[in-house]
């Protein structure tokens, strides 16, 4: 993940890499910017779902990458599949190396975005439908040595089988020689297996770990400043760095009318620091109230957005109480919620009642304003996409990984002589 370090020659990341080398591990890449290919590939990594437009994706195959073309819902940063695959059908890369993933998913998008969307994507994108499919299944088996076993239809092979229709659409589906699904339909085999619910550990329900109450939002300047702000570019992936002047007001909605802002704090929620860092984050559109999240990349604190202490803290409290989730908080009232408890991160219900829940989560949410969808929301505190992050130790620039204070002196005016 930390690729500007890794291009950095920083000497930790490089000998947990040849830990991973050494035990014949591959080495998957996380790497965002053309700048950092090159540097990256020497280090060992050997795959990347990063590959966003054409030129990405040609450096990443010259430089012995494979690619892992990456699709998903169209609103969010998940799609660039159609760009990235122009490697091949423009620039007529092979694609012996390029394979078709998925990347962070709602449950309700599992429904609808699943592999078999995104081979379908690769066909509209101007694949041959053989091609596409192998891209989902017999490539990724080769990349991780895994073919003799998965990847295909053979002797010796599991009987992990998937039916099409000429649509490459899913029918009927075999796990182990077992059928699983029939006519797009759950089988009673499946059905069972699914209704025992899985109990994970009990130390993976008990990782929201909060410190000691802090404000959740920073004091009201009293005199004039320049703000660091955070600044929202859909699809969302990359965050801009604006600097905000704000003159003395009597109370932070005057700011945020003027500018487009709102706060954005993160909480350290695993029991260590119990950090809480402030932030503002300028075109997020949240109009009213609070939204939060336990899965905030990548170091999955939980992350908070909202217009007034009261309700950003009801928000906090809502995630604690779930023992992690995402919540959409307004006027004092829990609008929509849904549990995560398990790590803070994934549910332990079956697929089909979270995605109810996120259903009603992403509409409360866009009712709250939020232009950038959930998952995006998530990555604000992802340390390693330009420009600027959140993290719970403050404000970090990227690449260039320098701490800055969310407040500065405003600048002199210079004297001007008639």
């Amino acid at each position: 993940m930390d690729f500007v370090q890794v291009a950095a020659g920083d000497r930790r990341s490089h000998a947990i890499m040849a830990e991973a080398l050494k035990r014949g591990r591959p080495i998957c890449g996380h790497i965002y910017g053309r700048e950092f290919v090159a540097a990256g590939a020497a280090s060992g990594i050997t795959d990347t779902h990063e590959a966003i437009d054409r030129e990405i994706s040609d450096d990443f195959l010259e430089n012995g990458v494979w690619v892992f073309l990456r699709g998903g819902p169209p609103t969010t940063p998940w799609h660039s599949l159609p760009q990235a695959i122009k490697a091949v059908t423009e620039l007529g890369a092979n694609p012996k190396r390029v394979c078709v993933c998925t990347d962070d998913r709602d449950a309700d998008d599992l429904f609808l975005f699943g592999m078999d969307w995104v081979t379908r994507q690769a066909v509209v994108a101007g694949l041959k439908p053989v091609t596409a499919w192998s891209l989902g299944s017999l490539h990724p088996a080769i990349r991780y040595a895994m073919d003799g076993e998965i990847g295909g239809i053979a002797p010796a092979r599991r009987a992990d089988l998937v039916l099409l229709n000429d649509s490459l659409e899913p029918q009927c589906t075999w796990y182990g020689g077992e059928l699983v699904v029939k006519n797009r339909r759950v089988t009673p085999l499946l059905d069972q297996a699914l209704s025992k619910r899985y109990r994970y550990p009990r130390a993976a329900y008990q990782t929201v770990k909060l410190g000691k109450k802090k404000p959740l939002a920073p004091a009201l300047p009293q005199g004039p400043v320049t703000a660091n702000v955070i600044s929202t570019a859909l699809p969302g992936i990359v965050l801009l760095h604006e600097k905000v002047a704000l003159q003395p007001a009597s109370a932070w909605s005057e700011h945020f009318e003027k500018h487009a802002l709102c706060f954005v704090t993160v909480v350290e929620r695993h029991g260590k620091s119990g950090n809480v860092a402030h932030g503002l984050l300028q075109d997020f559109g949240l109009c009213e109230g609070a939204v939060a999240s336990s899965v905030g990349h990548d170091a999955h604190n939980i992350i908070i957005a909202g217009t007034n202490e009261a309700d950003m803290g009801l928000a906090l409290a809502t995630i604690k109480a779930m023992r992690g989730g995402v919540c959409v908080v307004r006027r004092g009232r829990v609008m929509a919620k849904v549990a995560l408890p398990v790590a803070g991160l994934l549910s332990d219900l079956r697929a089909p009642a979270v995605a109810k829940e996120t259903t009603r989560l992403k509409k409360a949410w866009t009712a709250a304003g939020c232009v950038l969808p959930y998952m995006g929301f998530n990555l604000i505190p992802l340390a390693v996409i330009p420009s600027i992050r959140i993290t719970d130790k403050g404000l970090v620039t990227v690449p260039g990984m320098q701490k800055v204070p969310l407040f500065e002196p405003l600048p002199p005016v210079a004297a001007t002589v008639a």
